[in-house]
């Protein structure tokens, strides 16, 4: 399948761009999807405020980095974000001060619950709202994909795989909404650089900085399979 075709797929099942976790040496990304839920379930706490469109993107496409292992197809290569959002606000107080208390909430939620390293947030505000409008609910964060059993779960090394990503604490389950959730193939190279690598998708609990989970998740993989392949993450949902 093409890099324009699996975009499209992606966009098609709601998971956005798989955007870069962490920095080059992670091996992680995350789906736009779950990202920006989570971005809004923390706005959705800043008083005067109603958020409207938002995306996350590279913050300069030309500032793309290597990553320390292959990535998912077509994924954004890892590289400092650029969150962009839109919101109406009260005039309960200036409009400056609002802005400033949006970015610093959008700011500290990429940062301390996903682990993305956004550098830029810019946001423009679209209208006002009535001061006696009720202050929106928080934004609840919405299901996660659905848990898939990898090939041979309980036996063979699928099943090996996906027991050691599930024993880290924070991982929810196994999801497969771009196949199947443990996906294991062999890098050619010379004798001496052929590797196996292994990319699994799967959900981390709201309470778990994402980043983190899917370090540790990279090391429990390593480390379950003899021949200790190279390990990429894909966080499709947060829950």
């Amino acid at each position: 399948m093409t890099s324009d075709r699996m975009q499209t797929v992606r966009h098609q099942l709601g998971l956005g761009s798989l955007l870069p976790l962490g920095d080059e040496r992670d091996g992680a990304w995350i789906a736009e999807r779950a990202a920006e839920a989570v971005l809004r379930s923390a706005a959705g706490d800043t008083p005067g405020v109603r958020l409207g469109a938002l995306r996350v993107t590279l913050a300069d496409p030309a500032d793309r980095r290597e990553p320390a292992v292959p990535a998912p197809p077509s994924a954004l290569p890892p590289g400092p974000l650029r969150v962009t959002a839109e919101a109406e606000a009260t005039s309960a107080q200036p409009l400056p001060t609002t802005a400033s208390l949006l970015r610093a909430t959008l700011a500290t939620a990429a940062a301390q619950r996903l682990g993305l390293t956004v550098t830029e947030i810019d946001l423009l505000v679209t209208g006002l709202l009535d001061e006696e409008t009720e202050p929106g609910p928080s934004v609840p964060l919405p299901e996660p994909p659905g848990p898939v059993r990898a090939d041979g779960e309980g036996g063979g090394e699928k099943g090996r795989v996906a027991a050691a990503a599930l024993a880290v604490p924070g991982v929810l389950h196994l999801t497969g909404t771009l196949g199947h959730p443990v996906h294991i193939e062999e890098l050619p190279g010379d004798a001496a650089l052929a590797h196996r690598h292994i990319r699994l998708e799967l959900a981390v609990a709201a309470d778990h900085r994402a980043r983190d989970v899917a370090r540790e998740v990279r090391r429990a993989v390593r480390r379950s399979l003899p021949d200790h392949p190279t390990v990429a993450v894909l966080v499709s949902g947060i829950g």
